[in-house]
Formats: structure tokens, C-alpha cells, sequence
């Protein structure tokens, strides 16, 4: 414990040596986090078939079905897991949206919602949200924790999304992420 108190006692003088001080760490940590990571341009998948839906569970306290199209499913280059998401009503109406979900910093964000005819009409106010967990609507807690971020880390590929959505879970989900 002395050691560690030590260390951080040398911390500003080993800052000021080497030519910084204490606010311009937090200034390069903010710069680093601003220029590390920028969204890439998002390409609008065919509208879904029937075939490409894997189910998964939300809740018991909904009568809603929820799928994601396994043929939209993308890992981007910026990290940002793509996919279609379907939600089918008790009544048999269909709500689709295309969304993407950042496992770093715990968001969704919805480009674009679907069409009766198959088109997309993209989302006006596009922006990322935080996921939290409800009661009630949870569908992006659900993905965030079981299939496509593990314990806040992502899935390394659309493949291992799709199968963990096949398996039910991922199979990090619970235990260790693999």
C-alpha cells in the first residue's frame, strides 16, 4: 500500500518532466477518446425475408416476437454491430427498423424503418442512445447482454452474432467472454 501511494505521489513530477501537467493529461485522454473512433457510413440492407429471422427472447410480460435478420447482421470497421431488427405485435403487425449498436459505450442508434412496400424511410433524428434495462420494450438490453456484447465487449464477427442468436445466448454472456 505505501509502494502505490508513493507511485502516485511521483506522478505530477514525473508529468511536469516530461512536459505535461495535470491538465493537459485530461485534455490528451479527451482528444485521444474524441479522434479514436469515428462512425462509418451506413449502407441500408434489402428489406427482410422470412428465412433470414432468428427469434429471440425479451420478456414474458410481452406478447410481442422479436427477430433479427441474420442476412443484415454487420460488424463494422468502427466497431458498430448492424442488423434489422423485427418486432411482431401480438396482432401480427410488423414494426422493422435498421439499427446499429456500439458495445464500447453501451448505445444504440436506429438509421432507418421499414416500409410495407420493402423500402426504408431513414430515421429523421438519427442519434445514439444509451441501452438501459426496462421491464418492458428491453429488445436492445436483451442483444447488448446475450448475443452481440458480452459483458460490454463485441462480438468479433457477424458469424459468431448470428450463432450465439441460434444458441439462444452467447455463450460469453454468462460466463467468461470467449
Amino acid at each position: 500500500m505505501r509502494k502505490r501511494l508513493l507511485l502516485l505521489g511521483l506522478l505530477p513530477a514525473i508529468s511536469l518532466a516530461a512536459g505535461f501537467d495535470q491538465s493537459s493529461w485530461g485534455k490528451f485522454e479527451y482528444d485521444f477518446e474524441e479522434k479514436s473512433w469515428a462512425e462509418v457510413e451506413t449502407q441500408l440492407p434489402p428489406a427482410p425475408k422470412l428465412e433470414n429471422l432468428l427469434p429471440f427472447f425479451v420478456s414474458a410480460s410481452t406478447d410481442n416476437r422479436f427477430f433479427v435478420d441474420s442476412a443484415s447482421l454487420t460488424l463494422g470497421e468502427d466497431g458498430v454491430v448492424r442488423y434489422t431488427l423485427l418486432i411482431r405485435s401480438a396482432g401480427g403487425a410488423n414494426n422493422i427498423t435498421y439499427e446499429g449498436m456500439r458495445c464500447s459505450s453501451g448505445e444504440f442508434k436506429r438509421y432507418a424503418f421499414g416500409r410495407h412496400d420493402g423500402s426504408w424511410g431513414k430515421a429523421r433524428d438519427a442519434k445514439w442512445e444509451d441501452i438501459r434495462y426496462k421491464d418492458i420494450n428491453r429488445q436492445h438490453h436483451m442483444l447488448y447482454d446475450d448475443f452481440f456484447c458480452p459483458h460490454g465487449i463485441s462480438v468479433k464477427s457477424a458469424t459468431e452474432a448470428i450463432d450465439a442468436l441460434k444458441r439462444g445466448e452467447h455463450p460469453g454472456s454468462k460466463g467468461i467472454a470467449w
